[in-house]
């Protein structure tokens, strides 16, 4: 008998709904759902929920073959929440641009270092860019937080991609009107994101 028809079987003998199950084990009745239906397996902690509640071991519950799954898909569930926690932290300390003194500006022919707040002496629209670059990627960092326990299909596909991409677009913007300091960080967190994601490949 697979897992999928086992935990059917147990919880049916049990008298329990899916939804009853699913707040028992403090996950989403999407979840039981999908195990039951044999579309995807529970993570290690899941599993171990499971055997305790239903007084069985694991190897009970589980096929050799089946086992050697569910670690492979748990291996690979904590190397993408540990990009997306290091991700995360890596955008969301962009915050210290508007803090720390990375941007040069010109007071009587000397240049002055002074954070994002205090920038001045630009025009206009280079700064709303600044400004707008900045708390995107703070945003992109932020949602990371937000979405590590959900499966969006797109937030998956995409993320990376907008943490990238953003993180280039201000590293070029930052070349290009001559803030070194601030384009220094940049380059520093896409060479960190970089590594990370090829050591994770």
């Amino acid at each position: 008998m697979e897992f999928n028809e086992k935990l059917q079987e147990l919880r049916k003998q049990k008298g329990l709904t899916q939804e009853q199950l699913a707040s028992i084990l403090y996950v989403s009745r999407t979840a039981i759902s999908k195990w039951e239906s044999g579309r995807g397996y529970p993570s290690i902690d899941s599993l171990k929920d499971i055997a305790r509640y239903f007084n069985i071991s694991i190897d009970d519950l589980l096929s050799g073959e089946e086992l050697i799954v569910i670690a492979e898909v748990d291996h690979k569930q904590k190397q993408k929440n540990l990009c997306d926690y290091i991700f995360g932290v890596v955008d969301c300390s962009i915050i210290l641009f508007f803090f720390l003194p990375l941007f040069g500006q010109t007071e009587e022919e000397v240049i002055k270092e002074v954070s994002l707040l205090l920038l001045n002496g630009i025009s206009l629209y280079l700064k709303v860019l600044y400004f707008v670059i900045t708390i995107l990627i703070i945003i992109i960092g932020v949602l990371r937080f937000v979405f590590l326990k959900f499966d969006f299909k797109f937030w998956n596909l995409s993320k990376n991609i907008l943490s990238l991409g953003l993180n280039i677009l201000g590293l070029l913007l930052f070349i290009f009107s001559r803030q070194i300091y601030a384009a220094f960080f940049l380059l520093v967190f896409l060479l960190m994101k970089g590594v990370l994601l090829f050591k994770l490949k």
